[in-house]
């Protein structure tokens, strides 16, 4: 039975979200697109009141739907999607721990990602390197094992939290000819000598979000650290040696999928947010005698913004349910709705703008921030080129 009828549950948290968007998150992120702080004292108020934190995560793992996620993300990301990167950036890091870590270490480490209400810390999830952004496979980062330890030499860029983390999850090489089924996970636990921000990148959008280098210099951490542990690893590069696909998925690939809905969700609030600006803006802007709502070149385009919004929507929606349900994506369910989300985010702030004018491209009105930060989303976790190639493949395509 399919239904779209939220339950009550799911709409008073989602007005939860709303109004925590609207009083705590709107009124200060001019000043963090402007100043490219990370925004502390959001985050300790997103986990005073359970926003952040493992109480969140809980309570996500509660909803049988898969639906609750989306929702509170997108309302976050109608705020602003940096600062909501500030708030949900540890979530990466987790998933990652929870699809490679044993009980043991899941519970021993993610206390470490997100601190106290009283203290908040996060975390990072550490794959892209100079030279290996979409193509994993490439990632130049090693460990090592010495005695009872691993060290980890490399350099990693475009790290949300990179540098700031409490806790790092990176993934390096361990057998090189293996490509990406010689990687390993590593847990760096916070303190540890070796492992250093390098530069913090000056971004487009998403200001809020901290985005660094994270350099690694004979980065030595205990035997432990490896997520999953040894046996597990040396059965899994048994297999690769041994051509067995089947157990040697990339953890770095597994996480992405797996997380490709909730960015189709953030895209989804930066796309709202433009779209509902530049309606009222519409109903209120008179030209010719008449708001330009009535006309037909800004009504069309309304309409088709509206549109692909409730597409893109619903496509991040099935690929939640579908997560929470344990149905697997059998036609990269997953790309599809990043893909989607990502690429009517762009359109859609680029439209925002169009009916706004010359205001649109100032900085009085907030549509060129939505549209700086809608950009990103065609590009990290995997380009919509790379969305495409996932795509086509799980589709019968020869790409």
């Amino acid at each position: 039975m399919i239904g779209f009828d939220l339950t009550e549950d799911q709409v008073a948290a989602q007005k939860w979200a709303r109004e925590f968007a609207e009083k705590e998150i709107r009124p200060v992120a001019p000043h963090y697109d402007e100043t490219e702080e990370f925004p502390w004292p959001v985050v300790s108020k997103a986990a005073d009141i359970g926003l952040y934190g493992m109480d969140f995560y809980r309570m996500i793992g509660e909803d049988e739907t898969g639906i609750l996620q989306p929702l509170l993300v997108e309302e976050l990301c109608w705020g602003c999607a940096g600062i909501s990167l500030a708030v949900f950036g540890s979530g990466l890091p987790l998933v990652a721990l929870m699809a490679s870590g044993t009980p043991e270490q899941v519970a021993r480490w993610t206390p470490e990602l997100f601190g106290t209400p009283a203290e908040p810390k996060v975390g990072a999830f550490a794959v892209t390197e100079p030279g290996a952004g979409s193509d994993v496979s490439s990632l130049r980062t090693r460990a090592v094992r010495d005695g009872d330890d691993w060290v980890l030499n490399g350099q990693k860029v475009f790290i949300t939290n990179g540098g700031i983390a409490n806790l790092h999850v990176v993934v390096a090489t361990v057998d090189p000819d293996l490509g990406h089924r010689g990687q390993a996970s590593f847990v760096i636990p916070p303190g540890t000598p070796g492992l250093r921000q390098g530069k913090k990148e000056k971004k487009l959008g998403i200001r809020a979000s901290h985005t660094a280098e994270v350099l690694l210099e004979d980065c030595r951490v205990p035997a432990d650290c490896l997520l999953g542990g040894e046996e597990r690893l040396r059965a899994k590069l048994e297999a690769a040696r041994n051509k067995d696909k089947k157990r040697t998925s990339s953890g770095a690939l597994a996480t992405f999928e797996a997380t490709r809905p909730v960015v189709g969700a953030q895209a989804v609030g930066i796309a709202r947010a433009a779209f509902e600006f530049a309606r009222d803006y519409a109903r209120e802007r008179v030209q010719f005698g008449k708001p330009i709502a009535a006309q037909q070149a800004i009504a069309f385009k309304l309409a088709d913004m509206a549109t692909e919004i409730d597409a893109a929507r619903l496509l991040v929606w099935r690929a939640s349910w579908m997560t929470r349900n344990g149905t697997g994506f059998t036609r990269a369910e997953g790309s599809m709705s990043k893909l989607k989300a990502g690429e009517v985010a762009v359109r859609v702030t680029d439209e925002a703008i169009q009916v706004l004018g010359g205001y649109g491209y100032i900085r009085d009105f907030p549509v060129e921030k939505w549209h700086r930060d809608a950009k990103i989303y065609s590009l990290f976790e995997g380009t919509s080129e790379i969305q495409r190639l996932v795509i086509s493949r799980a589709n019968g395509g020869m790409a």
